[in-house]
C-alpha cells in the first residue's frame, strides 16, 4: 500500500509502516500546500493519508478524491502514542478503501 504521512504527524511513524511504500508530505515537497491541493496531488499517487487532523473529513470531500484517510487520535504527537496504537493502525491500513475515513484512537 502507498501511504502518505501528513506534515502534522511525527515523521518517525514511517518506521512503524515498513511493510508499505511510505512517503511524508515533506519528502514530496508539499509542505507549503493547503489540504485540498495536497489531497488532489496525493490521490492518484497514494492509497491512504495518515493524519492527526481530526477536522479533515469535515473540510474535504474525500469520497470524490479517491484516497483513504486514517485519522490517528493521539493526545500528543509523540512516538510513544503511535507505538501504543501500532496494531490498530496496521489493521486500519489493511481495511482502508478509497474515500473512507478510519479513526484510530489511543486508549488512555
Amino acid at each position: 500500500m502507498r501511504i502518505l504521512i501528513d506534515v502534522c504527524v511525527d515523521p518517525r511513524v514511517k518506521a512503524l509502516l515498513d511493510k508499505h511504500d511510505v512517503k511524508t508530505v515533506r519528502e514530496m515537497g508539499w509542505v507549503q500546500l493547503l489540504d485540498s491541493p495536497m489531497l488532489q496531488l496525493a490521490a492518484p499517487q497514494f492509497d491512504a493519508l495518515l493524519t492527526i487532523d481530526r477536522s479533515i473529513e469535515f473540510q474535504q470531500n474525500l469520497s470524490k478524491l479517491g484516497i483513504g484517510v486514517i485519522v490517528v487520535e493521539v493526545p500528543k504527537n509523540q512516538m510513544r502514542y503511535y507505538l501504543a496504537v501500532q496494531k490498530e493502525l496496521t489493521a486500519a491500513l489493511d481495511e482502508i478503501r478509497p474515500g473512507q475515513v478510519i479513526h484510530v484512537r489511543v486508549e488512555q
